[in-house]
């Protein structure tokens, strides 16, 4: 084997290489991305949650208030 095919062999084996380390680096990325949207989400439903059980409690009380002044206005 001469000394030009041992370079270009080591230059394709090193080349090689570089490319599966930088796909298998970028695979790890974006799978943190995606779980980081994952966790995103899940906070935001919460969120969201918390947000509409506070309103229904609002809406309750707003509708016993309500209640009350009907039933008031009636006795008048």
């Amino acid at each position: 084997m001469s000394t030009a095919s041992k370079v270009t062999l080591l230059a394709t084996t090193i080349g090689s290489l570089a490319i599966i380390w930088n796909v298998h680096s970028r695979q790890v990325e974006d799978r943190a991305s995606l779980h980081q949207g994952i966790i995103k989400d899940i906070e935001r439903q919460e969120k969201k949650k918390i947000e509409n059980q506070y309103k229904l409690v609002q809406q309750q009380e707003l509708a016993k208030l309500y209640k009350k002044a009907e039933k008031r206005d009636a006795e008048q």
